[in-house]
């Protein structure tokens, strides 16, 4: 069985549509959607297309999912910075009540067997919370704690926006990357997964998507274009910004 792992998509669906077309040719058999489909300039169109799908596709929820749906059940939000609570509330205004239904179904985990790899859990930010933080240089004697106790041979994650592969005790954790919100180079990052473990990358027309996302009303499509499509940040500095900001002790 060959699976594709799409995670972080954050509403920028150019970058969906050239990772789909990917995934189409290489005849993969099913999709994991791995948390933040939304908060992002183009999320109601990112997720009717990911329902729409023939491929067998797979949902979990991560944090931007929590925040969407807190929102539009009238919840209180997390302390956030008000730029990022008025996406939210944008984000949350262009979904449907049935969008509703469907993302508050969504599991925080999933758990399949692939090919020659054997049981492979999936899950946001760690299996025990989808907000918590760690990058490739999070020391291992921090992670063993959160990752020994899990009943499968690797564990798929995201949140972080960088892809990592690296072993944690006997634990082997691969990080899928960012398809629309990525750190680095710009592009869309993703997993491939058959009898090996393949970390994808897929060049866009960066041009075009960011045109796409002007064109929206999203509150800071101006930003999103720029700073996250066509120029993101480089990863030495995001993994210093996560060094401080990680939430596993």
């Amino acid at each position: 069985m060959k699976v594709a792992a799409l995670y972080d998509i954050h509403g920028n669906l150019p970058a969906l549509e050239a990772v789909l077309k990917e995934v189409e040719k290489l005849n993969v058999d099913q999709i994991v959607v791995g948390g933040d489909v939304v908060l992002g300039p183009m999320s109601k169109d990112c997720l009717d297309l990911l329902l729409k799908l023939r491929i067998p596709t797979h949902f979990i929820y991560g944090n931007c999912e929590v925040a969407v749906l807190n929102e539009m059940d009238q919840k209180p939000l997390a302390k956030l910075p008000e730029s990022v609570l008025e996406d939210i509330r944008w984000t949350a205004s262009q979904h449907t009540m049935e969008h509703r239904q469907i993302i508050s179904r969504w599991p925080k985990t999933l758990q399949l067997t692939i090919g020659g790899l054997g049981s492979v859990l999936f899950c946001h930010g760690t299996p025990q919370n989808e907000n918590e933080n760690f990058t490739r240089l999070t020391p291992e004697d921090r992670l063993i704690p959160v990752f020994e106790k899990v009943e499968a041979n690797y564990i798929v994650c995201g949140h972080t926006h960088m892809q990592f592969d690296r072993m944690i005790g006997s634990k082997r954790v691969i990080n899928a990357g960012s398809v629309g919100m990525p750190f680095g180079n710009p592009g869309a990052y993703w997993l491939l997964l058959d009898e090996k473990v393949e970390l994808r990358y897929t060049l866009y027309n960066l041009d075009s998507a960011m045109e796409r996302i002007l064109n929206t009303n999203y509150p800071h499509a101006e930003e999103f274009a720029h700073r996250n499509v066509v120029n993101p940040p480089t990863e030495e500095t995001m993994l210093e910004v996560f060094r401080k900001a990680e939430m596993i002790n």
